[in-house]
Order: structure tokens, then sequence, then C-alpha cells
């Protein structure tokens, strides 16, 4: 596309796109939504940077390399989260029964590690979906 208003728009909305994307990744355990839907909304904003900019620019800035290593750490952090509470002798995935501290209802890093594992699922979903366009792009050409 070579519409330059389309293009100064999406410099000037996308980063606050993908800005609230992370907001919703890191609030998912005290309102709706959460990693799943933050980690779409990171991955849109990048696919619709790809499409305005160019397959080549996307490509250009997130490379296979660095997204194979993005969806590798997303799903390696989650299972060392859930690791922690096999390390203190209770279930994979445990919160309380594990000791971590809970915090205070509604504040930011409530919940023990909840919010750490929502972290690890956002960037493997956002991850995941940027690849799966760039895969479905390749194959269109």
């Amino acid at each position: 596309m070579r519409d330059f208003i389309l293009k100064r728009v999406a410099a000037l909305i996308l980063p606050f796109v993908c800005v609230y994307g992370f907001y919703v990744i890191f609030h998912g355990h005290i309102s709706p939504g959460g990693s799943f839907a933050g980690g779409i909304i990171v991955g849109l904003s990048f696919i619709a940077f790809s499409t305005i900019y160019g397959i080549e620019k996307g490509r250009a800035k997130l490379s296979e390399d660095v997204l194979t290593w993005t969806e590798s750490f997303g799903t390696l952090w989650y299972g060392i989260m859930g690791m922690v509470g096999i390390f203190k002798g209770v279930p994979f995935l445990a919160n309380k029964l594990a000791g971590i501290d809970l915090g205070l209802p509604g504040e930011l890093f409530s919940s023990g590690l909840i919010s750490y594992i929502g972290l690890g699922v956002g960037i493997r979903v956002a991850s995941t979906m940027i690849t799966i366009f760039f895969t479905l792009m390749e194959d269109e050409e």
C-alpha cells in the first residue's frame, strides 16, 4: 500500500495498540481479558504494521529466527513458572500452596505467579500469530 495518510496514521496509532496489548496481558488477572487476548492485540498490531508498510519491512523488524526464539521463550517461561510449585513440593502451577505471596487483591502484582504466567502466554500467542501471518503470506506469493 502506498497511501501516505494511512502510513502516517498507522505510525501514530500502532504503538498505542501494542502498549494496550501489553496492558491487557499484565492486567488480565484482575480484569476481563488476559494473556491470550493481549497476545492477540500485540500480534495484530504488528500484523497491521506488516500489512500497511509491506511484508519485507515486517520481516526486517521480526525475522524468522527472532519469532522462533520468542515462541520458545514464551513456552519455556510458562513451564518455568509452573515448575516453581514442583520445586516447592506441590502440584504444577501451584500458587498459594507453594507459599507464593498473593499480594493485595486488585493490585498489579496480586495473585502470585499468575501475572508472570500470563506474560509467557501473551508472548507466545503474539509470536505465533505473527508467524502464522508470515507463513500464510509466503504461501500467497
